[in-house]
């Protein structure tokens, strides 16, 4: 049963029956407010997991297009191979450009660990090429081959050992979030079980009268789901309404991709967190269903 499906069936229930259901107390306020406690978080589970999937997308997609080509040689060969290395590139199919970088701009790469005053003239440090590469990239073992042939001491660093790990990372990160979504949804339905059970055992002296007088269990299941349904549906938008919010006033994305900026929904996003208060109904729906129909059973 889809989950329209299932909201038609509770909204279009019969009415008198809620008369079963008590319509107040710790039961209706432990529904409503565990569902809006459950939509919340799923909300900045799936925030972070989209933003952080999002940000090592991009910085894999930004290492996919560049590459590093890495010179060691000694003073007197550095700038002869590194003409070698560039006209090698020119050549090569699927290299957009190269370019050796600057003293200044080496300096700047080596600052954070070595300080800004590195003296690059008396260290052996290598020459560095940065290459942007052509959609599809270049035949990296040819390339390798033609390198070591026309320049021994340059080595082709594609960034392969730094592109894998934050493709795997937003892999896991998804996978996370998918168990910590099912997490959020097993507690919910194990919250709703509890305070749908608390609600039927409460009521035992009336559903025995109602017993009495000819309804069935499935009536008397049927008002309970309709009651807690609604009452999950309520409190997860809510809940929704409010984390959605919450993720409006997190700090917009930083032009640097920083970690803790941009952690919410762009564009077509936003639909997603919708989806929530359906699927708490969905959730409850089954959850109290079953509840009841085992609970009716031990109801004498």
């Amino acid at each position: 049963m889809g989950v329209l499906k299932i909201l038609r069936a509770a909204a279009s229930g019969d009415k008198q029956a809620d008369r079963v259901v008590p319509p107040s107390g710790y039961t209706a306020t432990l529904t409503g407010f565990s569902a809006a406690a459950m939509a919340f978080l799923a909300v900045f589970t799936l925030a972070l997991a989209l933003a952080t999937g999002r940000l090592a997308d991009r910085w894999s997609a930004e290492l996919a297009r560049t590459a590093t080509v890495r010179i060691s040689a000694p003073k007197g060969q550095m700038q002869a191979q590194t003409t070698a290395v560039l006209n090698v590139l020119k050549t090569t199919p699927g290299i957009k450009s190269a370019r050796p970088l600057s003293d200044a701009e080496q300096r700047k790469l080596l600052a954070p660990w070595f300080g800004p005053d590195l003296p690059l003239d008396s260290l052996p440090i290598p020459r560095l090429i940065e290459v942007v590469e052509k959609d599809g990239g270049p035949d990296v073992e040819g390339l390798r081959l033609r390198l070591a042939a026309e320049a021994p001491g340059a080595i082709y660093d594609d960034h392969t050992r730094w592109r894998q790990p934050l493709v795997n990372a937003a892999r896991r990160l998804r996978l996370l979030a998918g168990i910590s979504m099912a997490l959020i949804a097993l507690a919910t339905a194990a919250m709703i079980t509890l305070a749908a059970s608390a609600a039927l055992a409460a009521n035992a002296t009336v559903i025995s009268v109602l017993r009495l007088v000819g309804a069935k269990d499935t009536y008397i299941a049927r008002a309970f789901v309709r009651r807690f349904t609604l009452r999950a549906l309520g409190g997860a938008a809510v809940g929704t309404l409010l984390a959605m919010g919450a993720v409006l006033l997190l700090p917009s994305a930083a032009r640097e991709g920083g970690f803790l900026t941009g952690l919410g929904f762009q564009g077509a996003e936003w639909i997603l967190p919708l989806l929530i208060p359906f699927l708490a109904a969905f959730v409850s729906f089954w959850a109290t269903r079953m509840a009841a129909l085992r609970t009716l059973r031990g109801i004498s």
